[in-house]
């Protein structure tokens, strides 16, 4: 199986790209948001997602590990495939799914072309308990490798160190993700880690 590959882009389609690894040419699937971050002749390095069918091998690409990882959680959900998942990926970073998740916010989900409001749902509900550990893990990796994180990106350190900080206090690490996933979306993306403990010690308190 194919884990990662680096290479210059060759090409950039709709819903594809094509990576140059050595001379040839490996057609990859990726999401809108993936492929916006890449440009023609910069070298680039995908983790990738490989699916053996009977007819036909397919390559699944991301910027991080932690992407992957959402990928294929999400294709846990019943009704939830490749293209839906990577429509998902496209719609929102892995930060923002797990956040969505934690306030049980669907309707952001549901901004996903081809998701309505019962799948949304459902992918909400089944996956809040899985949501914590996955968010922890990808704060602050939504940035391509050597891309300056966009403007409003969650700061890594506080969310990751607050989230800490509740779990150490005893919260369970659910209820830490979600105290501090309520804190970003009351105070903002660049909060200092004081204050997100504070936010997410009240939420915990209700």
């Amino acid at each position: 199986m194919i884990g990662k590959l680096r290479g210059i882009v060759d090409a950039i389609g709709e819903s594809v790209v094509i990576l140059d690894v050595a001379g040839v040419g490996y057609e990859i699937q990726a999401s809108a948001r993936t492929l916006r971050a890449l440009q023609v002749g910069d070298q680039t390095s995908l983790t990738i997602d490989t699916h053996v069918r009977e007819d036909a091998i397919r390559l699944y690409g991301f910027t991080t590990e932690v992407e992957r990882s959402w990928f294929r959680t999400l294709q846990t959900i019943q009704g939830v495939g490749a293209k839906v998942a990577l429509a998902v990926l496209g719609i929102l970073s892995p930060v923002d799914l797990a956040n969505s998740i934690a306030l049980g916010n669907w309707q952001a989900v549901e901004q996903t072309p081809g998701v309505g409001k019962k799948l949304a749902q459902r992918i909400v509900a089944e996956l809040k308990d899985k949501a914590p550990a996955l968010a922890i893990a990808g704060v602050g990796v939504d940035e391509v490798a050597g891309a300056a994180a966009p403007a409003g990106a969650l700061e890594p350190q506080a969310a990751a160190e607050a989230v800490s900080a509740l779990t150490n206090l005893g919260y369970q690490p659910a209820e830490a993700a979600r105290a501090v996933a309520a804190a970003v979306n009351e105070h903002g993306a660049d909060s200092d880690t004081a204050a997100l403990i504070r936010r997410g010690l009240k939420e915990l308190s209700r």
